[in-house]
């Protein structure tokens, strides 16, 4: 009877021995593969930090996978232009040169998302509104593609990186992109930030290594597209509430990109920040202080005061600031799993 003890001893110790050592094969490969949830509201920046990553830590974009997006840069050159005109139609500002009047109007015509090719009038056109006194009177960051006509204009045209980072095409559904760095697969997940594409995600994540929150601080003094008299940044912290309080998300770091900061440092000369939060208190035209008091609002609205509300203020088009910002991050994220997993 001793003897036969023994033995189922002996057997449930072996047994013990195996669910511990697949305990921890588990842990380490639940370690291998970190999924990173991108969210924010709509032209938060989400699909640009998507490419830095594939920049940075991918293998970057292939010609054939640049010719793919010249349509896509065409497109943006027609869409910016139009909103340009629309603006000169909305404040009233004349044409430097009244000739342009009726190219704007052609211009205006054109379907956009149809534009396949960037020929001639349409090049001239452009580059002659461009270069109007009146146009010029009213233009934002869209010169971005706008000052490079004559080479994008050009036969043998192939979109460089930051033209890639700068075209602009709106996430509808789910979009994964993998990446492995040191050993460890970083699974980082872009959603439809638009209010129509939430509903579809907003309940399907559990146990997500991260949440990676991103915010425009340019977006201060604008209104939803989907809502024209709905403040975006508003939206935004609706949406960032919303996240930190859910229960999936309880065990995942958060990390808050206040993104766009450079458009920020541009805006805040000409449109005051007392406009539309009464309740900042700082100086006008102060960049730093603008961005300080948004974080403070996004902080503030955490629940929970033990948990870390992880800041970065980045410019998501620029690779070495995105490559700077990212290492802390990596950092940040891998402590944080270490310790989800008790193995610190």
């Amino acid at each position: 009877m001793t003897c036969c003890s023994s033995e189922e001893a002996r057997e449930q110790r072996r047994i013990n021995r195996e669910i511990e050592k697949q305990l921890q094969r588990d842990k380490r490969n639940a370690r291998r593969e970190l999924k990173l949830l991108l969210l924010g509201t709509g032209e938060s920046g989400k699909s640009t930090f998507i490419k830095q990553m594939k920049i940075i830590h991918g293998s970057g974009y292939s010609d054939e996978d640049k010719r793919g997006l010249i349509r896509v840069v065409f497109q943006n050159i027609f869409m910016a232009m139009q909103a340009m005109i629309r603006a000169m139609d909305t404040l009233k500002v004349p044409y430097g040169d009244p000739s342009n009047e009726e190219k704007a109007v052609i211009i205006r015509a054109i379907d956009y998302e149809s534009v396949t090719t960037f020929e001639e009038p349409y090049v001239s056109y452009i580059r002659d509104l461009w270069n109007d006194k009146g146009i010029l009177e009213v233009y934002d960051r869209r010169r971005d593609y706008l000052s490079d006509i004559d080479r994008i204009s050009q036969p043998n045209y192939l979109p460089t990186e930051q033209d890639i980072l700068r075209v602009r095409v709106p996430t509808t559904g789910i979009i994964e992109y993998p990446f492995d760095l040191e050993q460890i697969i970083f699974r980082m997940v872009d959603v439809g930030g638009q209010r129509s594409e939430r509903r579809k995600w907003i309940h399907c994540f559990e146990n997500v290594t991260s949440i990676m929150f991103l915010v425009a601080l340019s977006e201060y003094d604008q209104v939803l597209v989907e809502c024209d008299n709905e403040n975006r940044m508003e939206e935004s912290k609706a949406l960032f509430r919303t996240i930190i309080t859910y229960p999936w998300f309880q065990n995942s770091s958060v990390i808050l990109f206040l993104n766009k900061k450079d458009l920020l440092e541009e805006k805040i000369m000409t449109s005051h920040l007392v406009d539309y939060f009464p309740e900042y208190d700082g100086p006008p035209r102060d960049a730093i202080a603008a961005r300080e008091f948004i974080l403070k609002t996004f902080v503030d609205l955490n629940p929970d005061a033990d948990k870390i509300i992880y800041s970065h203020f980045t410019c998501a088009t620029d690779t070495e600031n995105i490559r700077f910002v990212f290492a802390a991050v990596r950092d940040t994220i891998l402590q944080h799993n270490l310790k989800e997993y008790n193995l610190v």
